[in-house]
C-alpha cells in the first residue's frame, strides 16, 4: 500500500521533473514554487463575458509556486476545495511551494499583498500561507486535509473589478515577478479563464513596461518570459463548451433532487402541481437533466425554448396526466427561460397559467443558491481530484510554445483543449441564441446536451396511437444480479422508448426463476410513471442463471411470441448471457437480439467501465466515511476500519477511498501483505503527531482471504498501542439501497434508450421474415469505454473476463490508485502515459452516443 516500488509501466513524478530539467537532475526544492489561485466561476455580465478572476500557478523549469486562491461575485461551486487539496498535495509531491491568499478576489494587484487590508485574518504571514515551506515531515500541508468533504471553498472569494484594467494588470505581473512566479492555473468559467488569456497576451508587455518603470530588473523579464496557463473549469450550470462535466454540477443536481423528491411526496399528497426554478441563466444543463432524472412534465430551458402555442401545449400535457391517475405534476425551469421570440417564461408566469388554464392547485418553488451549497457527491470529489492532478501536469509539461489550456473530461478520460477555442465556442452558444438560432445553440453544447434533449423528449411526451408505427415485435425486460439503484429508472426508459418504436414491451419479475415460471406481463407507458426516483428493482431480480430453466425459458418466449431481450443487470447477467448464446444451437428460441444494461453496485462488468448503481453506493460510503471521520476528529486519535462490498472488485473501495481522503484503500487487485500494513501503521502513527489526529483505511470485502477486517482492526489496535485506537464498520448492504443518485437515473435512463434504439435496428425489416439471429453481434453488452458507448459481443469479451474472481482483467480506475496515496501524503509512482494531451476542439465533440462524462 504504502510502499515506494515503482512499476515498469510507471513514470515517478520525481524522476519525470528530473527529465524537465533536462540535465538528469533533479529540480532544486529551494527552486521549487507555485502559485495557484483559485477563482471562483462568476455569473455572466451583459450577456456574455465574465468578471476576469484568475489565479496564479507555476512553470517546473524555473521557479515553482503555487499559491491557493479563490474569488468572484458570489457563485461556487462545490468540489472545488478537493481541487484545492489535489493541487497542493500534488504540488508539494513533485517537490513546488504551495501558496494560497485568503479574502482576495484572484485580483492579482492583491494577489500577494499578504495583509489585512486586504482581507487577510489576523495573524496570517506569507510564511503561514506558504504551505509547502516545510517539505519533510506528515506535518506537510495540514491545512489541505479536511477541505474535499466541504463545499463552498475555505479560502474565501471577494469581487475585484481592478483586474479588469490594464493598470490591475501591471500591478498583477509585478506581484507574480516579485516573487518568481510565471505559472496560472485558473478555476473558474468563461470570464475568468478569459481573463487569464487576456494576461497571458499581454505578459511580456507587463514585464517591459515594469522595466521601463524601474519597478523590476531588465533581466527579470528574459528570466520571467513567458506565462504557463492552465484551466479548471468550475461551475455549477456545466456551461463551458469543451468539457462534458464541470467541477461543481453533480452536486447541485444532488441538492436539486433532494428538493424534487422531497417535494414530490407533499405534491402527491395534495394532489398538486410544482413548479421548480432552478439556476441557469445561460443554460439549461440543471434544468434538462434534473427534468430527466426525475421524469419532470415539463422542461423549459434556455437553448431549447418551446414552439409558439405551448400554453395550450403544456396545459393539455399536465391535464392527460392527471386523466391517467398521476396525482401531481412537476414542472421545471431554467431561471434563464425564454420563448421563441427572446421573452422570458417566468415561474409565476407558469403558475397563473396552469391555475387559470387547469385550476390546479399549483405552488412555485425556487431552489436558489441551495444549489451552490453542501457537502460536496463523490463524483465532484474524484472529478475535482483527477482534474487538480493533472492541471500540475500540464503546468510540468509547459514551456513557451504551448498554449494556454483547459483541462478537461471527455467521457471517462482527461484532455486538454486550447483555452481560447473553448472560451470562443462558448459564446458562440450565447451569439447564437441572441440570434435566436436555438438548434445551432444546442448543437454547440455538444452531443451530451444533445442527447439529453432528445432522450427527455422521447420519455416525457407520448405520442397518440394513431401517430405510431406498430412493429408488431415483443420485447421482454428482465433485472438479473442483486440489485441497484438505477435499475427502475433503465427499466422506464426502454418501456417507454419501445412503445414510442411501436413495440410491444413485457416485463418480467423475479429474474430467470420468474421467467421460467412465466411471470410475464405487459406494461403501458403509464405503467412505469414515477419509477426514475425509486430505488432497488420494482420488477425483483436474483442471482438465478438460466442454465436449469433453458426449456421452459425457451416456452416461455415461444409463448408470448418475444422477439428481442433486455437485460438490466451485473455479472450474473453476463454469465447468463453466454448461456444463452451457447444455447441457441439447441433452442431457437434463443436467436433473437439479446442486450445486457450494466448494473449492479461493484461495478465489475467486463465492456463497460461504468455500471447503473455504482455511483449511489459510492455517495453512500462516501456519505458514511464523513460522518465517521467526524466522530474520529471529535474522539481524536481514533482510526476506523471501512469495509465496503464489491466482491472481488475493488472499486468501491477505491473510489470511495479518493473521494473520503482516505489514508489507505485494500483491495484485491493490488496484493498487499504484512509490511505493507506495518507501514501503513508507521504512517498513521506520523500522523497523530499532526493536527490531524484521525484514520480513516477502507478494505474491499474480498481483498484478502487472511488478512480480514478483523484482523486488520486487531492489528492496527496492537501496533498503534499507546497512539491511536482502532474500530471497524462493516457497512454492508445499507450500499444497495436508497434514492438513485442523479448520474445512475439518468445513466440508466440513457443507456437504457440507446439499448432499445439497438433493438429497433436490429429488429427492423426482420418481423415476418422468419430471421434467426445466430452472429455474435446479435447479443452484446452496452457498455461506456473511454469516450464511447460501445455494443460488444458477450463472446468477444470472455477474454477479458476473470471468471474466478468477477472481475475484467483491465480495470481503468487501478491507474488512480497512486492518485490516492499521493493525496494521502505516501510516496509512490504515478503513470503519467495517459494524462490529457493537448488537443484540438472539434464543435459538437463528445462520446459517441452523447453519454455523460464519468468518474
Amino acid at each position: 500500500m504504502g510502499s515506494d516500488d515503482s512499476s515498469g509501466s510507471s513514470v515517478s513524478l520525481l524522476k519525470y521533473l528530473e527529465h524537465l530539467s533536462g540535465d538528469g537532475k533533479a529540480i532544486d526544492e529551494s527552486k521549487c514554487h507555485i502559485l495557484f489561485s483559485l477563482v471562483l466561476c462568476q455569473r455572466k455580465i451583459g450577456g456574455l463575458g465574465r468578471s476576469p478572476l484568475s489565479l496564479p500557478s507555476a512553470h517546473p523549469t524555473d521557479d515553482l509556486h503555487f499559491a491557493l486562491e479563490r474569488g468572484g461575485a458570489g457563485a461556487g461551486a462545490a468540489g472545488m476545495n478537493a481541487a484545492v487539496r489535489a493541487v497542493v498535495r500534488t504540488g508539494i509531491y513533485v517537490g513546488a511551494k504551495v501558496y494560497f491568499v485568503y479574502e482576495v478576489s484572484a485580483c492579482f494587484p492583491f494577489v500577494l499583498s499578504l495583509t489585512q487590508e486586504f482581507g487577510l485574518p489576523t495573524g496570517w504571514s506569507p510564511e503561514l500561507i506558504e504551505l509547502a515551506c516545510e517539505h519533510r515531515g506528515p506535518e506537510r500541508a495540514q491545512l489541505c486535509d479536511p477541505p474535499s468533504l466541504v463545499g463552498g471553498t475555505i479560502i474565501g472569494s471577494a469581487r475585484c473589478n481592478a483586474f479588469r484594467s490594464r493598470e490591475g494588470r501591471l500591478k498583477a505581473a509585478y506581484n507574480l515577478v516579485r516573487l518568481g512566479i510565471t505559472n496560472l492555473c485558473v478555476i473558474g468559467g468563461d470570464g475568468s479563464l478569459t481573463g487569464a488569456n487576456i494576461f497571458r497576451k499581454e505578459w511580456n508587455g507587463l514585464l517591459e513596461e515594469l522595466a521601463q518603470n524601474g519597478q523590476i530588473e531588465k533581466d527579470e523579464v528574459h528570466k520571467h518570459s513567458y506565462l504557463n496557463v492552465v484551466g479548471m473549469v468550475g461551475s455549477i450550470d456545466n456551461d463551458f463548451c469543451g468539457t462534458d462535466m464541470t467541477i461543481g454540477t453533480d452536486s447541485a443536481l444532488h441538492r436539486i433532487i433532494e428538493v424534487v423528491d422531497a417535494i414530490m411526496t407533499t405534491a402527491q399528497s395534495h394532489q398538486r402541481t410544482f413548479v421548480l426554478e432552478v439556476m441557469g441563466r445561460h443554460c439549461g444543463y440543471l434544468a434538462l437533466v434534473s427534468a430527466l432524472a426525475c421524469g419532470a412534465d415539463w422542461v423549459f430551458l434556455p437553448e431549447s425554448p418551446p414552439e409558439d402555442g405551448w400554453e395550450e401545449s403544456m396545459c393539455l400535457k399536465l391535464s392527460e396526466n392527471r386523466a391517467h391517475k398521476k396525482r401531481l405534476n412537476i414542472i421545471i425551469v431554467a431561471e434563464g427561460a425564454i420563448d421563441s421570440q427572446n421573452q422570458p417564461i417566468s415561474s409565476e408566469k407558469i403558475k397563473e397559467l396552469v391555475v387559470n388554464q387547469l385550476g390546479f392547485d399549483t405552488r412555485v418553488t425556487i431552489l436558489g443558491h441551495v444549489q451552490r451549497g453542501g457537502t460536496p457527491s463523490a463524483f465532484d470529489r474524484i472529478l475535482a481530484s483527477r482534474m487538480g492532478v493533472e492541471a500540475v501536469i500540464a503546468l510540468l509539461e509547459g514551456d513557451p510554445e504551448t498554449p494556454a489550456c483547459v483541462v478537461s473530461l471527455r467521457g471517462n478520460q482527461a484532455v486538454r483543449l486550447p483555452l481560447v477555442e473553448c472560451v470562443q465556442m462558448t459564446q458562440a452558444v450565447q451569439k447564437a441564441m441572441d440570434e435566436r438560432n436555438f438548434h445551432e445553440a444546442v448543437r454547440l453544447r455538444g452531443r451530451s446536451f444533445e442527447g439529453n434533449l432528445k432522450t427527455y423528449k422521447r420519455l416525457a411526451i407520448k405520442q397518440h396511437d394513431d401517430k405510431i408505427t406498430k412493429s408488431n415485435c415483443n420485447v421482454a425486460i428482465i433485472n438479473v444480479g442483486a440489485p441497484a439503484a438505477g435499475m427502475n429508472a433503465a427499466v422506464r426508459s426502454a418501456v417507454r422508448v419501445g412503445i414510442a418504436d411501436g413495440h410491444k414491451m413485457f416485463a418480467i419479475y423475479d429474474g430467470f426463476d420468474g421467467f421460467a415460471k412465466g411471470q410475464i406481463k405487459e406494461f403501458s407507458w403509464e405503467d412505469v410513471g414515477g419509477w426514475t426516483g425509486q430505488g432497488g428493482s420494482i420488477l425483483g431480480t436474483k442471482r438465478t442463471l438460466p442454465g436449469k430453466h433453458l426449456e421452459k425459458i425457451a416456452e416461455q418466449i415461444r409463448s408470448h411470441s418475444i422477439n428481442a431481450l433486455l437485460i438490466v443487470g451485473g455479472f450474473e447477467a453476463y454469465l447468463g448471457l453466454l448461456e444463452l448464446a451457447a444455447a441457441r444451437e439447441k433452442h431457437e428460441a434463443f436467436c433473437i437480439p439479446m442486450v445486457m444494461v450494466p448494473a449492479t453496485v461493484s461495478n465489475n462488468v467486463p465492456g463497460s467501465d461504468f455500471s447503473i448503481g455504482a455511483d449511489t453506493a459510492l455517495n453512500t460510503i462516501t456519505d458514511t466515511c464523513d460522518r465517521i471521520k467526524q466522530s474520529a476528529s471529535g474522539t481524536k486519535r481514533r482510526v476506523f476500519i471501512i469495509e465496503t462490498m464489491g466482491g472481488y472488485c475493488g472499486y468501491l473501495a477505491n473510489m470511495s477511498g479518493l473521494a473520503a481522503g482516505a489514508d489507505a484503500a485494500y483491495i484485491f487487485e493490488e496484493p498487499f501483505d504484512i509490511r505493507d500494513l506495518q507501514s501503513n501503521v508507521g504512517h498513521l502513527r506520523e500522523k497523530m503527531k499532526t493536527t490531524i489526529q484521525r484514520g480513516l483505511i477502507l478494505r474491499n470485502e474480498s481483498c484478502s482471504v487472511n488478512y480480514t477486517t478483523d484482523f486488520i482492526c486487531q492489528l492496527y489496535s496492537e501496533e498503534g498501542k499507546g497512539v491511536f485506537d482502532c474500530r471497524k464498520n462493516v457497512l454492508g448492504h445499507m450500499q444497495q439501497g436508497g434514492a438513485p443518485s442523479p448520474f445512475d437515473r439518468n445513466f440508466g435512463t440513457k443507456i437504457s434508450a440507446r439499448a432499445m434504439e439497438w433493438i429497433t435496428e436490429k429488429l427492423k425489416g426482420s418481423q415476418g421474415t422468419g430471421k434467426k439471429f445466430v452472429d455474435d453481434d446479435s447479443i452484446c453488452v452496452l457498455g461506456i469505454s473511454k469516450r464511447d458507448l460501445l455494443f460488444q459481443p458477450v463472446e468477444q469479451l470472455k477474454k477479458e473476463a476473470d471468471f474466478e474472481h468477477r472481475i475484467p482483467k483491465k480495470q481503468w480506475w487501478l491507474k488512480l490508485r497512486p492518485l490516492m496515496k499521493i493525496l494521502a501524503k505516501y510516496k509512490t509512482s504515478y503513470d503519467v502515459s495517459d494524462s490529457g494531451k493537448l488537443e484540438p476542439l472539434h464543435p459538437n465533440q463528445g462520446t459517441s452516443d452523447g453519454e455523460p462524462a464519468a468518474i
